[in-house]
Order: C-alpha cells, then sequence, then structure tokens
C-alpha cells in the first residue's frame, strides 16, 4: 500500500508509488534527451555505418575502422547498448548493431532512416534560449532564423518519408496524376527546403519539367546544387519565391509539411488556385493529426506539439500569422483549403505521420 506524504504547505498529498513512477519516467525521458545527442555523434562520425559494415566488433577495433579514440567509443558503445540501439554480448565484449537499427541508423536510403530527426531535435535545444524570450513577449522566430542544423536535419528526416511513399503511394492516390507526370507536366514544389521532394519526383518522372520554391535563400542554393548532383538539373529548378507570389502555371503543385508553417496558409491557398491549370491538382502533405487535443496525448502527438511550439508556431507568428500548428488536424486545414478556393477537397492517403491532401478546383 502506497505511503501518503503529507506537504503541509501546499496542503496536498503525495502517492508516493505514483511519484516513483513519474520519476522513472523522468529518468527515461532525460536519457532518451541526453542520449539524442550521441546519436547525432554517432551519425556525424560515421560509427553507425562502419558498424553496420563491419558486423559485431569490439570497441577497441571499431575505433581503428573509425579513426575516432577508443575511450571516447567505449562509452558511446555502452550508452547505445544501454538504450537499445546497439547490442551487446558480454562473453566476446563485441558490439553490433541489428539490421533493423541499421535501416534505422545507417541506410541513407532507407525510409525509416531517422538521424534527421535527432538533428531536428538539436536545433529546438539549441533554439530554446530565443524560444523563451518568445514566450514573453508573444513574437515570432521566423524558420531561417533557426540553428543551421534545422534545415539538414528536416530534409534528411522528412526525405525517408518520401522515398517510402511519394512515388509508391502518395502520387498514385491523387486522380489523374501519375498519368499527366508520365506523359509530361508542369510542376510547383512549394516550400521544398532542401528539394528531397522535388528531386524524387523529378528522377521519377522524366518527361515532367519541376520547379521548387522556397523564402529561405540558402536552402535554395543547397536544392540547386542537390539537382545538379542528382542529374535533372536540365528539368528542375529552385527559385527564391514565397508561397503568395511564386510564379508560373502548373498541372500539379505540392506542399510538403509547410502550410501549417505559413504566415498566410489561405492567401497561401488563393495563389496556388490561380497558379493551377483549369485541371490541375493540389497535393498538400501535413503532418498528422487529429481534431481534438485529447485524441492528440499520445507519442507521436507529444513530438508534434513540442515541434510545434518550438518551430512551427514561432515560424507563423514571425509573419503575424495563424498558427495552425503542426497538430491542426484534418477539418481546420480541410478548411483552409476551401476558404482558399478548391471546391473538391479530400484526404487521398494516410500514415500514422502524415496526411495527403487532393485539392482541386
Amino acid at each position: 500500500m502506497a505511503t501518503q506524504i503529507d506537504e503541509r504547505e501546499r496542503g496536498v498529498s503525495i502517492d508516493e508509488t505514483k511519484l516513483m513512477d513519474f520519476l522513472g519516467k523522468v529518468v527515461g525521458d532525460v536519457g532518451a534527451a541526453m542520449s539524442g545527442a550521441l546519436v547525432v555523434l554517432g551519425d556525424k562520425l560515421g560509427i553507425y555505418k562502419a558498424l553496420a559494415a563491419a558486423g559485431a566488433s569490439t570497441a577497441s577495433e571499431l575505433a581503428k575502422r573509425t579513426g575516432v579514440a577508443e575511450r571516447y567509443l567505449r562509452e558511446w558503445l555502452a550508452n547505445q547498448a544501454a538504450g537499445g540501439y546497439v547490442t551487446y554480448d558480454a562473453q566476446t565484449g563485441r558490439y553490433a548493431l541489428p539490421p533493423e537499427q541499421a535501416a534505422a541508423l545507417a541506410d541513407e536510403s532507407s525510409p525509416a532512416f531517422v538521424p534527421g530527426l535527432f538533428q531536428v531535435a538539436q536545433a529546438v535545444w539549441a533554439g530554446e534560449p530565443r524560444i523563451e524570450e518568445r514566450f514573453r513577449t508573444g513574437e515570432g522566430l521566423a524558420w531561417g532564423d533557426q540553428a543551421h542544423c534545422l534545415f539538414e536535419g528536416t530534409e534528411r528526416f522528412f526525405r525517408s518519408g518520401y522515398v517510402g511513399n511519394l512515388v509508391q503511394s502518395w502520387l498514385p492516390a491523387l486522380e489523374g496524376v501519375v498519368a499527366k507526370l508520365e506523359r509530361g507536366a508542369q510542376v510547383a514544389d512549394v516550400g521544398c527546403g532542401h528539394g528531397a521532394s522535388t528531386i524524387l519526383m523529378a528522377q521519377a518522372f522524366p518527361r515532367s519539367k519541376f520547379v521548387g520554391f522556397d523564402s529561405h535563400e540558402e536552402s535554395i542554393k543547397t536544392a540547386n546544387e542537390r539537382a545538379r548532383k542528382a542529374g535533372v538539373a536540365d528539368r528542375l529548378r529552385f527559385e527564391v519565391a514565397g508561397a503568395t507570389d511564386y510564379p508560373g502555371r502548373y498541372d500539379l503543385v505540392a506542399y510538403f509539411d509547410c502550410l501549417h508553417d505559413m504566415a498566410d496558409p489561405i492567401g497561401a491557398a488563393r495563389h496556388t488556385r490561380k497558379s493551377l491549370n483549369d485541371d490541375g491538382t493540389w497535393m498538400v502533405v501535413e503532418p498528422f493529426g487529429n481534431d481534438r487535443v485529447e485524441d492528440n496525448l499520445n507519442p507521436i502527438g507529444r513530438l508534434y506539439y513540442a515541434a510545434s511550439t518550438t518551430l512551427c508556431v514561432p515560424c507563423s507568428l514571425a509573419g503575424n500569422g495563424p498558427a495552425l500548428g503542426a497538430q491542426a488536424g484534418a477539418s481546420r486545414l480541410k478548411g483552409v483549403l476551401s476558404e482558399g478556393g478548391f471546391s473538391r477537397v479530400r484526404v487521398a492517403a494516410q500514415t500514422p505521420f502524415n496526411y495527403v491532401f487532393e485539392a482541386r478546383p
């Protein structure tokens, strides 16, 4: 039977069992938060890739393979084993990266690749002092003013989802779009960041022409470099432009995980409507979220609310926007698309992390 600790000053009693259970949760959360920095290090230093390639290794063997200091590596490996990211054989003193963890931590072509998400978490911590100030003033913080690791981390994390879903299931879920892309279509990717989604589409549909727009100049520079490296620069270009003023007319306009960040999402919807050909399609990929807060109180909701508090809401508020947030919910998002002039709006596809909306005039 749990003992009750009387707190006279507060006039409440505490269930010691519940308190200890909560403190156990805190230890787990803080351990995960601190270990996230070690995941970033393991990714940057190539340790995961080296361990995946070498198979079971001692710290000494892995240090020689990676060129990192063995004493630091021993501690890093023990942390990773304690968290279940690697395995440890006490009899041989060897550590190994199981194939499932290798897919998530060492294979950048895998749809399960996650180190980018840890870079996003790194950016959240880096931005904490500025977000504290915004909590006091109510002001926003533009996307381009966040830590640089956010831009790379966002692209690397979301690219995994695009690799696993974009060409295989999301585009085919849109009425008649794949056939247009195969024949040759004009496509705009708005809020494209480093261009991962645009490049994947350009590689899959060589008869179509693509342009990516983003208001962040440094991201556009990176995107054009990556288009050249991918061999698609003859059919794909990236330009600096916003969601309410990008030029051109298109058969398909795509927004990937960016509408909820915008200062003027309804204005963006109206401009998209004007930029589409009469039979065009607007594909809007947004974070999955239920309409009611109580239905989002789960691990995915926790992740998205954290990102929304520190990244998404500040970005919209920086332009005096409505701050839809990363958990806006399908009903509110559909309302934005409808108010922008789209008469046919539906959820065409869905994953545990995303909605894919199809909007047509």
